[in-house]
């Protein structure tokens, strides 16, 4: 039996989890100078954007029966490789099938180490610790996803984004040192995994109810990513404001997972379940009547407070109900939750086209309640 030392192991999947941070924003930080670049047409843009949802879905869905099966460190090592590789690709290749690939790349890098760094931290803690670690773990992410554009940002005037991709690279690499240098908890299943069990949780109620949770939270989070701002530059905000009123979703989420890192343990989980959709409501209702920018921004911040907590409970629970196959368990939820961040834009996409973009607000509070009531049937699988 390896023994491995908990700390190190969390520092590990903390590091990993802001990669994925990385590689889940980088494209919409550097797509306009790409843009500018290569001379893309929006729909050339639009086709190099969605390599990377299908790679981080992909992602998602493969790595549970590898951890599973050969255990964390070397997917772990691999996965930070991927995505290292797939920005550096970006920074040297001009073929635009070839940059396609690289996308892909990132994503699916992403999409393992999104997976790999909540089933690691959900395998060794349990119960309440375990949701509150998850939520310092979501934390990490905000800090990797606010790090992207405010060093292109801050360092773009005398570099270009192939320099700083390179750069980060370096970074993204570097870490492969300390992960070689961990133990980590071993495999499950040493002498072959059982793909008959597997294809049961399929069909595990409970795994499907916590998924579809999830389902409505990965695609709310994704709505309010995609949408938001061309919801407040129809309400007369400027294009350069509502895309700055944007990044206090991600601080909001991330300073509420802070928080809840000390909460978790002293707080019924439900209840902090109910306050969140309560305060995820209270922001749609001040963005429903934000006409300005810090109206915006206000909004934006109190919507990422009531989104904070769905995951990192969710997972936890799964994590803790799943023991035997948890990593198999978390992935397949979360491929329910990224099918939710697909398949809700792509209706609201339907919808704006339909009725304008002001129908916004009420399509985000139909996915509220439904997602709310999900919550209520699921109480006693919470406890």
């Amino acid at each position: 039996m390896i023994t491995f030392d908990k700390t190190r192991v969390y520092i590990a999947a903390c590091i990993g989890m802001m990669f994925f941070g990385v590689a889940f924003i980088v494209m919409g930080s550097v797509l306009p100078a790409m843009t500018l670049k290569y001379g893309l047409n929006e729909i050339q843009s639009s086709s190099l954007v969605t390599f990377l949802p299908i790679g981080v879905l992909v992602g998602s869905l493969l790595f549970g029966p590898v951890v599973d099966r050969f255990g964390y460190k070397s997917l772990l090592i691999t996965s930070t490789v991927l995505v290292g590789l797939g920005l550096l690709g970006l920074s040297y290749f001009d073929d635009f099938n070839v940059l396609r690939l690289f996308i892909f790349i990132i994503g699916l890098g992403g999409g393992i180490l999104n997976g790999e760094t909540n089933a690691i931290v959900a395998e060794i803690y349990s119960g309440d610790k375990s949701a509150s670690k998850l939520s310092l773990l979501g934390m990490c992410y905000g800090i990797g996803a606010l790090g992207v554009p405010l060093i292109l940002s801050f360092f773009s005037a005398k570099y270009s984004y192939e320099v700083i991709l390179r750069w980060t690279t370096l970074v993204i690499l570097l870490s492969v040192v300390y992960f070689s240098f961990t133990k980590f908890p071993e495999s499950k299943y040493k002498q072959g995994f059982p793909i008959r069990s597997a294809l049961k949780l399929i069909k595990e109620p409970v795994l499907l109810l916590m998924g579809f949770i999830l389902f409505f939270q990965s695609g709310l989070e994704g709505l309010f990513n995609n949408w938001s701002t061309t919801y407040l530059i129809n309400a007369n905000i400027g294009h350069d404001e509502a895309l700055l009123a944007l990044t206090a979703l991600v601080a909001g989420i991330t300073v509420a997972r802070l928080l809840l890192s000390y909460l978790l343990t002293r707080v019924n989980t439900q209840y902090i379940l109910y306050a969140g959709l309560l305060i995820l409501a209270a922001g749609i209702a001040v963005l429903n009547y934000a006409g300005s920018f810090w109206g915006g921004a206000v909004a934006l911040f109190i919507v990422g407070i009531g989104l904070a907590g769905v995951f990192p409970i969710v997972i936890g629970r799964i994590g803790t109900l799943y023991k035997e196959m948890s990593g198999t368990a978390i992935g397949f939820a979360l491929f329910i939750a990224l099918s939710g961040n697909s398949l809700l834009n792509l209706l609201m996409g339907v919808v704006a086209k339909e009725y304008q973009i002001a129908v916004f607000p009420v399509f985000l509070i139909v996915c509220v309640a439904i997602q709310g009531l999900l919550i209520l049937i699921s109480k006693k699988h919470m406890n």
